[in-house]
C-alpha cells in the first residue's frame, strides 16, 4: 500500500474512535445534566427555596379522564397529595438552582396554584397535558426587597398515554421524573433571566426568614 493511502486510513481510523468516545460519553451522562446543561452564569445566590400548596386547593382521586379539582397527582403512591407536590416542588428547585453561586443571596418563594396531572384512565388511553401553575417570587436576603415582579409561571408538560406512556415507564421515564426534570429546568430559567438589580420594592421578609 502506498504511503499516501496509509496515511488516509491512519486519520479515518482516528477520527472514528474519537467520535465512538465522544458518544459514549454523551450516553453515560447523567439525565439531569442533559436537561439542564452546564451550571450557568448569574449574580444569584439562592439560600432557600420556600414552597407554599395551599389547603385551599382542592384535590381529586376520580379515575375520570379530566377531574375538576386544582390538585390532580398518581405520580406517588395514595397519600396527601399537598405534601406530595410540596415535596415534588422542592425537590425539583433544589435540582434547578443547586449551581447558582452568585454574589447576592436571595430567597425564592413558590405558591402552587395548580397541578392537575393524568388519572390512570386518561395516562394509559389518550394522554393530554400536565398542567402545573406556581406563583414566583424572589427575595433580597439582607434587605426583603422583591427582586423583578412576583409573576404566575405556566409548567405546562405534553403528558404521554397508551404505549408512549407504558413505553417510558419501562425506560424509567415516569410522570414524576418528566415533571421534576422540567420544573427543574424551568425554575433556573425563571431565576437566571432576571438581574440583579432589579429590585422594585423594600417589602418585610417572611416570618420564616
Amino acid at each position: 500500500m502506498k504511503p499516501l493511502k496509509l496515511i488516509i486510513l491512519a486519520a479515518l481510523v482516528l477520527g472514528l474512535s474519537a467520535c465512538a468516545q465522544k458518544d459514549e460519553v454523551s450516553r453515560n451522562e447523567p439525565l439531569s445534566t442533559q436537561l439542564l446543561g452546564p451550571a450557568p452564569v448569574t449574580s444569584f445566590n439562592v439560600q432557600d427555596v420556600r414552597i407554599s400548596v395551599p389547603d385551599t386547593l382542592s384535590v381529586s382521586e376520580a379515575n375520570v379522564y379530566y377531574p375538576t379539582a386544582d390538585i390532580v397527582w398518581r405520580g406517588d403512591v395514595y397519600g396527601e397529595r399537598h405534601q406530595q407536590i410540596e415535596a415534588l416542588f422542592e425537590e425539583a428547585m433544589t435540582r434547578g438552582l443547586k449551581g447558582l453561586h452568585g454574589t447576592r443571596a436571595i430567597f425564592v418563594d413558590v405558591e402552587v396554584t395548580r397541578f392537575h396531572s393524568l388519572t390512570e384512565r386518561a395516562r394509559y388511553t389518550v394522554g393530554g397535558v400536565h398542567s402545573i401553575r406556581f406563583m414566583i417570587t424572589l427575595r433580597d436576603v439582607q434587605t426583603g426587597a422583591i427582586i423583578g415582579k412576583p409573576h404566575l409561571v405556566n409548567g405546562d408538560l405534553k403528558a404521554y398515554g397508551g404505549k408512549k406512556a407504558v413505553a417510558n415507564e419501562h425506560r424509567g421515564l415516569t410522570q414524576k421524573v418528566r415533571i421534576l426534570a422540567h420544573l427543574a429546568d424551568l425554575i433556573q430559567h425563571e431565576v437566571i433571566s432576571l438581574k440583579t438589580d432589579d429590585a422594585v420594592t423594600n417589602l418585610p421578609a417572611l416570618a420564616s426568614e
